[in-house]
């Protein structure tokens, strides 16, 4: 949390140099001033502290109007995410089309057939798109490898005759040092892979559905855990939202203002901001988890009441809602890019 710097209420100090600069005294000199009192003339003339962070507020909200949307999609469809998200969202718009056209072509106030041919393209392009998406996964398990093998080294040594850092095995790192949620999406990852080289023929069809059930359930597993994590990280933060509104809440009832107290004022209205914006992406995020949270759970369980509507609705809201955030975190990054250059 950026803070707000003042003026300091402790004595200036000037070199020699500004006191032997200064004429000496001329009695009736209307332009003569006594020692340091022009410097200090100047100081008062500079802007505030407060007024320096609100220009650059100003010039944030500036910076962030001229950020165009078009720019926000290539930096998105440049990675693999954003690329799948945008598979995502046209392959359960397809299916929904489809589920309103076979709907409405059932029914009696539309005796026209469906269009036959339109229907298996629409069905093949969806398809399409779903294993498109599955080969834009390949490789996910690198991130959280990664993360374990740096883990894996050990940056201090209890042997002191030893000067090089001393290493882990992988195996017990592994086992023993590894975060469980870390632990889950490498599994899940190359879970993935094994039902995309089953896919690609590389691999025989008993083992590749074992895969994708094991797949779905690291998927139930990993999706209880980030709503589990979500819970716990909206509670956190609405209590610091309300004690954050208690404390503006006193300070505008004491009299407080932004200029009495602009410190205090400006950092609790700061972090207010921050702390409803981070909540509200939280509150979004939870609702894409529950939405796989249904459609894995129609696949896990094998349900099949109303399998199509739902799994199609709910993949649909959950690509929606994954979309926005990562929009919104591409937006951020250009804006950081932005006033860092």
């Amino acid at each position: 949390m950026a803070s707000i710097s003042f003026p300091s209420d402790r004595p200036q100090f000037y070199s020699s140099s500004s006191f032997e600069a200064s004429p000496p005294f001329q009695a009736g000199n209307p332009h003569h001033y006594e020692n340091g009192s022009e410097s200090f003339a100047e100081s008062d003339a500079k802007p505030a502290a407060e007024d320096v962070e609100l220009d650059e507020q100003e010039d944030k909200v500036q910076l962030e109007k001229r950020i165009r949307k078009e720019d926000v999609l290539n930096e998105m469809f440049l990675t693999s995410n954003g690329r799948d998200k945008a598979f995502k969202l046209m392959q359960y718009t397809i299916r929904l089309f489809l589920l309103v056209h076979g709907t409405v072509a059932s029914t009696r106030l539309f005796s026209r057939p469906p269009n036959v041919d339109l229907v298996k393209r629409l069905d093949s392009t969806a398809t399409g798109l779903s294993f498109a998406r599955k080969l834009l996964l390949l490789f996910n398990w690198l991130s959280p490898l990664t993360t374990i093998t740096a883990q894996q080294s050990v940056p201090f040594s209890s042997e002191r005759s030893s000067s090089k850092p001393s290493s882990r095995p992988f195996l017990h790192t592994l086992l023993h040092h590894t975060p469980p949620p870390v632990l889950l999406e490498l599994v899940h990852a190359l879970a993935d892979d094994a039902v995309i080289y089953h896919k690609l023929g590389l691999i025989g069809k008993k083992f590749g559905q074992r895969a994708e059930r094991f797949s779905d359930w690291c998927w139930l597993l990993a999706t209880l855990v980030g709503l589990v994590e979500n819970g716990v990280e909206r509670q956190i933060i609405g209590r610091l939202q309300s004690e954050a509104e208690n404390r503006l809440y006193a300070e505008s009832m004491t009299g407080a203002t932004a200029k009495s107290n602009p410190k205090a004022t400006k950092t609790d209205e700061k972090e207010l901001k921050r702390l409803q914006r981070q909540h509200y992406w939280l509150k979004m995020t939870t609702a894409k988890l529950a939405m796989d949270f249904i459609f894995v759970s129609y696949d896990l369980l094998n349900i099949k009441r109303a399998r199509e509507p739902v799994k199609t609705l709910t993949g649909l809201t959950a690509a929606i809602l994954s979309s926005a955030k990562l929009y919104d975190r591409h937006k951020t990054s250009l804006l950081k890019k932005m006033l860092t250059s």
